[in-house]
């Protein structure tokens, strides 16, 4: 590689995890051994979550006083034009999954820069990918490690002896099936014994029978078929329980209003920026419930035990 490539990496940090970040770091820099100008784009609450990765990564930020749901996107793409013209760089990495930045890659193209892109995988459209020079998906690895993290357990020893305690949010286990209680005995008539009588005894039999036959019948009548079992709910699924982990006062039985869930669930890379929180709940109608049907502003949790 040679070594008087100059590399500009320009990263949507309101787009991609902060772990896809890092690797993107990681990998520019093990493609072409330096980084000349490194700079994310992001919200205040995004750049002081963020504040210790970029220190470490050398990154600066650059902080937009959001007007609009584009205006970082805009923010970044005014930025890259102004760079190029100051800095003549070979090489323009955006970090980025999203598509809007086409116009700016043929822009930054046309201006004699090679224009490469990082996504996050999963969350950037094949369309976009043919308008760069060279493009790679990076997975988010901390995601693969959140469904196993929510069961593993510590155990913390206290006077009176040790005690385990999970280091996440509960996970609520499937209800047991409802037992269904054996009928009870039908207590079988006995016809009383009757007088003796000068009749013969062939008909006196006759009667005994057909009296007892008809008080025995509506006993066998009257017996209640047992009640079917109800069928048990299906195991829960792991992405549930790393959702569920987010979100504990949904296990604890309160209703949430959907745009605290929703903002929860972005800053822990569960949600795209842009995907409504309604589409990933409605995802598990048997475990969440939506309310008020038309326009939902409240979701509760359905896995809770009864009684």
């Amino acid at each position: 590689m040679n070594s008087q490539t100059r590399v500009m990496l320009l990263i949507d940090a309101d787009n991609v995890s902060p772990d896809v970040m890092e690797q993107a770091v990681e990998k520019v820099m093990a493609d072409r051994g330096a980084i000349h100008v490194r700079r994310a784009y992001c919200t205040p609450e995004s750049a002081l979550n963020n504040q210790k990765l970029f220190k470490s990564l050398s990154i600066r930020p650059i902080v937009n006083l959001s007007t609009g749901k584009n205006s970082t996107d805009i923010s970044l793409a005014v930025d890259a034009m102004d760079l190029v013209v100051a800095e003549r760089p070979d090489v323009v990495v955006i970090v980025s999954s999203d598509s809007d930045f086409a116009p700016l890659v043929i822009r930054l193209r046309e201006k004699g820069c090679r224009v490469e892109g990082i996504g996050q995988l999963g969350k950037t459209g094949d369309e976009s990918k043919g308008v760069y020079d060279g493009f790679v998906d990076i997975e988010h690895r901390k995601a693969r490690a959140a469904a196993p993290a929510t069961a593993r357990k510590r155990t913390t020893s206290t006077r009176g002896g040790a005690r385990s305690r999970s280091s996440e949010a509960p996970v609520m286990p499937a209800p047991a099936p409802v037992p269904v209680p054996a009928p009870a005995p039908v207590p079988f008539p006995v016809a009383a014994p009757e007088p003796v009588a000068a009749t013969p005894a062939k008909p006196a039999r006759t009667r005994r029978t057909k009296a007892t036959a008809a008080a025995v019948a509506p006993a066998h009548a009257a017996t209640p078929a047992p009640a079917p079992a109800p069928a048990p709910r299906p195991p829960m699924p792991d992405d549930l329980r790393t959702l569920l982990a987010v979100l504990p006062e949904l296990v604890r039985g309160h209703k949430m209003d959907l745009g605290i869930a929703t903002e929860r669930l972005r800053s822990e890379q569960l949600l795209g920026s842009r995907a409504p929180a309604t589409r990933l709940f409605r995802k598990y109608p048997d475990w969440f419930l939506l309310t008020p049907e038309q326009q939902p502003n409240k979701v509760e949790y359905l896995g809770l035990p009864k009684g």
